[in-house]
């Protein structure tokens, strides 16, 4: 299907082609992943060819980006959603909910028996951000839902002094890492701000609002715009660490500096777009992010050190992040400039990440820009790539402004 019209001198977003191109995609990623639904409520993950990959140990971030997807695109109107959205938020409540020490596991056997039982702020997050989008979906269950993992994320998580969260527990919520970590705090920003779109509770506007000062507006000025992901108990920047190579790998992310910049842009109006501070810093941000990752020939390196590519990995999901930093941009102000990067993100995702034969995207790209299976097996997630779909046709930087 057509992308765009490339000689189109106005905007992709306010294309009919290219926005029935995005509907077109979102339909296929719904129709590979709803497959997924295993008979006992759990999910599976797919390989390259839609098939089921063998069992394995579910994790929190799979069942909750599982219901946020599905609740997310029913709210924009995609058909058959429901099963999805209810076999997950049960699996949440009955396998992941701890009913002994409070919190959510961070994954569960098929058996139904704690695989990992840490609680880490992480996968607490996405259990934020399923419940608020599940309730903006109209699910039955997600008051419960999204009222226990409130409580638990101000009980354990949230540092008052701080304006921050901790990243991670034992079971019984003894301590086992004086770690701190950006990526769970800005996942924490976009589970607030979808938790506040969904309430309207203040509190959560707030929190988000502060975690955005810290980074956005104290780290990333003092680290030349480049965000620091590591932190010591008492938030100093850790250059050393290096953990998780997924989850939490040296230096800095390109990826998460133009996610955070377009949550800041999301935030911003939510608050009601006071200033213009906030439009600056994120825009620095995402183009800096830009700058130092975008290779020659196409795809954005995976980490940074010293503001130099240290991993060249080519990942699917921070080519979607730039797709929608770039689309908050062009919606904030219609620049030619922007949407040059904007059109050149999605004609690399059409010629190397989207897979034409079977639907979804590939996760990762090798030297030569053909799909791999190094770091990732099949095709683990349809959160990142799902909302490259849906939010450039959001008209405004955030759904609630839309119903406004």
């Amino acid at each position: 299907m057509q992308i765009g019209q490339d000689t189109d001198t106005g905007f992709w977003i306010d294309n009919t082609v290219h926005r029935a191109f995005l509907r077109h995609d979102a339909q296929r990623q719904l129709d590979v992943f709803r497959q997924m639904l295993r008979a006992d409520g759990g999910f599976n993950l797919p390989s390259w060819d839609g098939t089921p990959l063998p069992d394995a140990p579910q994790e929190l971030h799979t069942t909750t980006r599982m219901v946020h997807s599905f609740a997310l695109a029913k709210c924009f109107g995609f058909a058959n959603c429901d099963a999805i959205i209810d076999a997950g938020m049960a699996y949440l409540w009955q396998a992941h909910r701890d009913t002994q020490h409070g919190g959510y596991l961070w994954s569960v056997a098929r058996d139904g028996s704690p695989a990992d039982a840490s609680k880490l702020a992480y996968g607490h997050m996405f259990v934020l951000l399923a419940a608020s989008t599940a309730k903006e979906a109209g699910h039955p269950d997600a008051d419960r839902l999204l009222a226990d993992v409130t409580q638990v994320l101000d009980t354990h998580f949230w540092e008052k002094a701080h304006g921050l969260y901790a990243d991670e527990f034992n079971r019984d919520w003894t301590p086992f890492s004086t770690y701190r970590g950006m990526n769970a705090n800005m996942h924490g920003v976009e589970a607030h701000l979808a938790a506040f779109e969904a309430t309207g509770e203040a509190r959560y506007l707030d929190r988000a609002g502060r975690i955005i000062d810290f980074f956005v507006h104290q780290m990333a000025p003092a680290n030349g715009w480049r965000l620091p992901e590591h932190y010591t108990q008492d938030w100093s920047v850790d250059p050393a660490y290096a953990g998780n190579p997924m989850f939490r790998p040296a230096g800095t992310t390109p990826g998460h500096s133009m996610e955070l910049g377009r949550l800041t842009l999301q935030h911003w109006d939510l608050a009601g777009r006071k200033g213009d501070t906030a439009p600056k810093a994120a825009r620095r941000l995402i183009l800096q992010a830009i700058t130092d990752a975008w290779h020659p020939d196409g795809g954005f390196a995976y980490t940074l050190k010293d503001g130099q590519i240290d991993r060249p990995d080519r990942y699917w999901w921070p080519v979607t992040e730039a797709i929608g930093a770039l689309a908050a941009l062009v919606k904030l102000d219609r620049n030619p400039q922007d949407e040059a990067l904007y059109r050149s993100f999605w004609q690399f995702a059409q010629s190397h990440l989207i897979d034409p034969d079977h639907g979804g995207w590939f996760p990762e790209l090798d030297d030569a820009g053909k799909p791999a299976q190094h770091q990732f097996i099949g095709k683990p997630d349809i959160y990142h790539a799902l909302q490259a779909d849906l939010m450039p046709l959001i008209p405004h930087l955030s759904r609630a402004a839309a119903s406004a």
